[in-house]
Formats: structure tokens, sequence, C-alpha cells
């Protein structure tokens, strides 16, 4: 799916997107387009991609040909979703402890609508961190 998203080339064109937007909120997927866990997060977020074009926008960068984001936002994970808003970076508490990106393919397009909504609601409010609607933090309990 990652063929129907918009895709970010460079370092400038990420900037660019980030500082651009004024009414939305950014997401941007980080990670590597033929990676499966990517492909499987690329799915979702396609198809809630018209159902929040009103409020956010979703881009793709290839952390291989993009290289420049990689330390300073610790992408170490095969696939990263971060949010951005009105050139600010908004930080989720999914209670993972990792405030600063949702680092895991997340299958279920609701939760992930309502994860986009909150971030939506919080950064309007001038938030720059908001909290997420479901804790994640039992998610590898068995």
């Amino acid at each position: 799916m990652s063929y129907l998203l918009p895709h970010l080339q460079n370092g400038w064109q990420v900037d660019q997107a980030i500082l651009s937007e004024e009414d939305r909120v950014v997401m941007i997927r980080f990670g590597r387009d033929w990676d499966p866990a990517c492909m499987k997060m690329d799915e979702v977020l396609y198809k809630i991609a018209e159902i929040v074009e009103n409020f956010a926008i979703t881009y793709l960068v290839d952390i291989t040909e993009v290289p420049d984001f990689n330390k300073m936002y610790e992408l170490y994970d095969p696939c990263t979703v971060m949010f951005f808003f009105r050139n600010k970076h908004i930080m989720i508490d999914l209670g993972t402890g990792n405030n600063n990106k949702l680092n895991w393919v997340l299958e279920d397009k609701q939760e992930m609508i309502d994860i986009v909504e909150t971030v939506y609601r919080g950064a309007r409010k001038g938030h720059g961190l908001v909290v997420s609607p479901k804790d994640y933090s039992t998610r590898y309990c068995y």
C-alpha cells in the first residue's frame, strides 16, 4: 500500500511537509517500504487516510533513502509513526514509556483513527503531550 500514499524523498521535503501544514496533523511513517511491518502499517494508514483527511495528512519516509532524521528521532524500529502539528512534534502517552512515537504496527483501523483524533484535539488546544484513548502497556502480556 505504500505506493498509494505520498512519499517524501529527502530531508527538505520532510521539513516542508511539517512546516507548511497549518490546520492538520502531519503523520509521518518512518521505515522501509519493503519491511513487512511497514507494509501492514501502510495498509492501515491508507485505509484511514480518506476518513481523517479533514484533520490529518499522512506521508511516508523511507529511512534508508532519507537517513537525516534517524539519529534525531531515534528511528531504530522497523516502523515508526510520528505526529506533528504547526511545526511542533506532538508526543503521545501510549502507556509504553516511549512518548515520542508509535513504534509498532497498529492493525486496527478504528484504534488508529482514535489516536489521530486525540492527537489533533490535544494539539489544537496547545498540548505538546496527549494521552492515548487506550493504554498499550499490557500489549505484550500473555
